[in-house]
């Protein structure tokens, strides 16, 4: 029995003492960000925020790759399917969140298969127009979009995506059809609105502000639950509807079964990166709210996204087109 223990505790040892070695001496190579939608949202410059903060703080190189499409499982997909050593991590928008609930055809379970890291930011979103558009706030729009009976289209960052689901709510609160119409990511959707190829949208604040500021579109509403100084004139949507609550955030995942150790090294790396003044300054320029949330609450938070998303999903009857 005690000859089963000894070789028991050495066979452990042996497994342990090299993960724990591995993960001391991390990072010994380049670091890659997925990012799985195109550049030009907000997950792109949130991911290269952190690839410079992370170059600076762990000396190693770090990469951003934008891999993008079927609604940005292609590249979480690779995520999944990666190492899980700490190498390759998955740049992450609240879109995420609704993937568990859209998607029956993945061949992986996002809350399984994923290990959250940490949260980097939160931010509100803006309802935004074509520049001509004939209307100035919230009444005016959803008076044209009843009159319109449906002739008006929105781009989204995608099916399920946190500016469709915005669409959603508006839609179901305020009593007026329109057609969705999905791009691939966030950016391409800004791209498609400031063409005048759509009529409106909802667009996180890192996406839409510098278009806003050159009067290439319209801000009507936020959907923060104060006015943003950011966004002067732009009320907040629960003004009119109470009920309306959406946000967009950012976030680093890690492949399961990456080391503990790996995982809370990268989240206090995070922590870190958004503390320092020129990130500060960034995100506050871009409307976005730093977090740096460890793990264990990152977990927590992403579960009642999905949770929440499935509610919203549901009621609109949300599939993939």
């Amino acid at each position: 029995m005690r000859i089963s223990s000894c070789v028991t505790l050495t066979v452990v040892a042996a497994l342990v003492l090299p993960a724990a070695a591995h993960a001391q001496n991390y990072p010994v190579k380049t670091i890659r960000i997925i990012v799985p939608v195109a550049p030009g949202g907000g997950t792109d410059p949130q991911a290269r925020l952190l690839q410079r903060k992370f170059q600076e703080s762990m000396g190693q190189s770090v990469v951003v790759e934008n891999r993008t499409g079927a609604a940005s499982m292609i590249g979480t997909e690779y995520v999944v399917k990666s190492p899980p050593d700490g190498y390759t991590l998955l740049a992450a928008a609240s879109t995420l969140a609704g993937a568990p609930t859209l998607r029956k055809d993945l061949s992986f379970d996002l809350l399984k298969d994923l290990a959250p890291v940490g949260q980097i930011s939160s931010t509100f979103q803006v309802l935004v127009v074509h520049s001509s558009v004939p209307v100035t706030s919230v009444k005016e729009f959803i008076a044209l979009a009843k009159k319109q009976g449906g002739k008006m289209n929105a781009a989204s960052g995608g099916v399920g995506s946190a500016n469709h689901l915005a669409f959603e709510m508006l839609k179901q609160l305020a009593g007026f059809q329109a057609t969705h119409i999905a791009y691939k990511g966030s950016g391409p959707a800004t791209v498609a609105l400031m063409s005048g190829e759509v009529d409106f949208s909802f667009a996180g604040a890192l996406t839409s502000l510098p278009h806003i500021r050159a009067g290439r579109i319209k801000a009507l509403a936020v959907t923060a639950r104060k006015p943003s100084a950011l966004v002067p004139g732009a009320p907040p949507l629960m003004t009119f509807y109470p009920d309306f609550e959406m946000s967009n955030w950012y976030a680093i995942f890690a492949p399961a079964g990456t080391p503990a150790a790996i995982v809370n090294k990268l989240s206090s790396e995070i922590a870190a990166a958004i503390k320092w003044p020129d990130a500060r300054e960034f995100m506050a320029r871009e409307g976005a709210e730093p977090v740096g949330s460890t793990p264990q609450e990152f977990a927590a938070f992403f579960k009642n996204e999905v949770d929440r998303y499935a509610k919203v999903i549901k009621a609109a009857n949300i599939r993939m087109e």
